[in-house]
């Protein structure tokens, strides 16, 4: 039997990154994507490569929704991925808070961004090769998760970073405006060399 070899991947965050940020949100019908998003997801469609989303979702520690509810977000993710011709490979979410106040949830972990822990588990249960993958997010926490996880980092300069708190693994590699943008720059390093990629 012929063992696969691990492939890259792209890792998502979704709440200002993929999606309009509204805070706890767990509805469906509320889910929008954010500016670029469609033509991004084309874009990684024609690469191929795994798309995998992590996700903070403290809202369950905290006592703002129920965990199951995110079963209805990872439904809705997939179909608007689909939609515009992409496929959603695993969504993860952490969902604890050491502040939390339902009990089953209420700890520090392993896989809270900026820990890497959620891109780990992902990995290991979709044969991902870490240091060729890219984690694209709009706060430094995403930067921070992917470095430490050994991924190429890109930031999202769309506002939502407010405390740039510098360190070590909070330095992404390259900085855009939209996820298009951040796309752009995976498709320019997935080419083969000497072969111009469309604009």
């Amino acid at each position: 039997m012929a063992v696969t070899a691990p492939r890259p991947a792209v890792f998502l965050d979704k709440d200002g990154t993929l999606l309009v940020d509204v805070p706890f949100n767990v509805d469906p019908q509320r889910m929008r994507f954010a500016d670029g998003v469609p033509r991004a997801l084309a874009r990684f469609a024609a690469l191929g490569v795994p798309l995998i989303v992590v996700s903070n979702q403290a809202g369950v520690a905290l006592g703002r929704f129920d965990a199951a509810r995110l079963d209805d977000v990872r439904a809705q993710l997939a179909a608007m991925f689909a939609q515009c011709g992409a496929s959603l490979t695993s969504a993860w979410f952490c969902t604890h808070h050491p502040q939390g106040s339902v009990a089953a949830h209420a700890f520090a972990c392993d896989c809270r961004k900026p820990l890497p822990g959620l891109l780990h588990r992902a990995a290991r249960e979709h044969g991902i090769d870490l240091q060729r993958s890219w984690m694209i997010g709009d706060i430094l926490d995403d930067v921070e998760a992917g470095k430490r996880a050994g991924c190429r980092s890109v930031l999202l300069c769309n506002g939502n970073e407010t405390e740039w708190v510098g360190g070590p693994f909070r330095r992404p590699d390259h900085l855009v405006r939209n996820l298009d943008e951040a796309a752009a720059l995976v498709e320019a390093a997935s080419a083969p060399k000497g072969v111009p990629v469309a604009a």
